[in-house]
């Protein structure tokens, strides 16, 4: 199944950390978290990747072009360096696809641009290339295969608390407390396409606005509740979060690590002849930094999507994967003002402000 991943946003608030790499180039530890997501995909062995690029898609392109299995994989070196044996190697046996789909593109854009690319797939795979999470794919996709339905997005625990309250017309409080993780669910930005879901996107739309709307009314669309690990880096304080997990070894979305034994990619492949260390994302960036296009949008083309009302899923099957609660996080994009996300909290839908 191809997977779309949008990595065409500016990344505004992540700019403190760095004004030239785009967000998907930020690391996790020694890796992007863009590499750590597609391991997650081919994991369940969805390799057929369509890149949607945007802002630095040159960063992103020579990555991929410079990359070295060695500098990430233990390996060994013999013959005075000339000869190189990894003992283990990641993207040998993936398939990417670079479209280069506007500076300033919404996703719903970005993906009618690359839409000739799915032709004859009759259910696609897609994700904001900014979180990571433990959701099991395979039942995920099997949920939405099993539906009545053009999309399927995974709702996940938001992993902010904050008070609500309701007033009466004339302002009186009715009540007020805390709203939080035992009621509010929101987009983790996971989704499972059918090829109809073009049906309800038009030209200029942004995907989980109007198109998600339409399928809300036609009861097209599914959530799948996932009370396990899930996380997105959409502040510097994110990206130290995932680096501190990361580096305790509390890393969920690894999932490929449970069966490292029986996993194609921890076969140790043949030697092979030295090839040049790929340049971190940040050495690319320097080394490209003049030819940076500049632009000072005030938000992420990639990073105001909508969430859904839940209540329609009551018959959703709960992920069992074990709950490993959300790092605490600086804001995500629910609590940003203007955001059209919405928390779905009961039978409401309700935007927070």
């Amino acid at each position: 199944m191809k997977v779309v991943l949008f990595c065409g946003g500016l990344g505004t608030r992540l700019r403190e950390h760095s004004e030239t790499i785009p967000k998907p180039l930020v690391n996790v530890g020694y890796r992007p978290i863009l590499w750590h997501l597609m391991r997650w995909y081919a994991h369940f062995g969805h390799k057929d990747f369509v890149l949607c690029l945007g802002y630095r898609g040159d960063l992103i392109k020579r990555f991929f072009l410079e990359y070295d299995e060695c500098a990430s994989n233990d390996f060994v070196m013999s013959e005075g360096g000339r000869r190189i044996e990894p003992l283990a190697r990641d993207i040998d046996d993936w398939r990417i696809t670079f479209v280069d789909t506007g500076l300033h593109s919404n996703v719903g854009q970005r993906l009618l641009a690359v839409r000739h690319l799915l032709e004859g797939e009759e259910m696609f795979l897609a994700n904001y290339a900014d979180g990571l999470s433990s959701v099991p794919l395979d039942r995920l996709i099997e949920a939405v295969r099993s539906r009545d339905v053009d999309a399927g997005v995974v709702a996940a625990r938001t992993p902010h608390s904050f008070h609500a309250m309701r007033a009466a017309e004339d302002g009186t409080v009715e009540s007020f407390g805390e709203l939080g993780a035992e009621t509010l669910w929101i987009n983790a930005g996971f989704f499972v396409f059918r090829s109809t879901v073009f049906e309800h996107i038009a030209p200029g739309d942004e995907l989980v606005e109007a198109p998600f709307q339409r399928m809300i009314a036609a009861r097209r669309l599914y959530a799948y509740r996932h009370t396990g690990f899930w996380a997105t880096m959409d502040t510097f304080k994110d990206k130290i979060t995932f680096d501190r997990r990361y580096a305790r070894g509390d890393a969920p979305w690894e999932v490929w690590r449970d069966d490292a034994c029986a996993h194609p990619a921890h076969t140790a492949p043949a030697a092979r002849a030295v090839a040049p260390s790929a340049p971190s994302p940040t050495s690319l960036a320097a080394s490209s930094a003049a030819s940076s296009p500049t632009s000072s949008p005030t938000s992420s083309p990639t990073s105001s999507p909508t969430s859904l009302a839940a209540s329609s899923a009551a018959s959703s099957p709960t992920s069992s994967s074990p709950a490993s609660p959300p790092p605490a996080r600086a804001g995500r994009r629910l609590a940003a003002a203007g955001s059209p996300r919405l928390a779905a909290t009961g039978d409401a839908a309700l935007p927070v402000r």
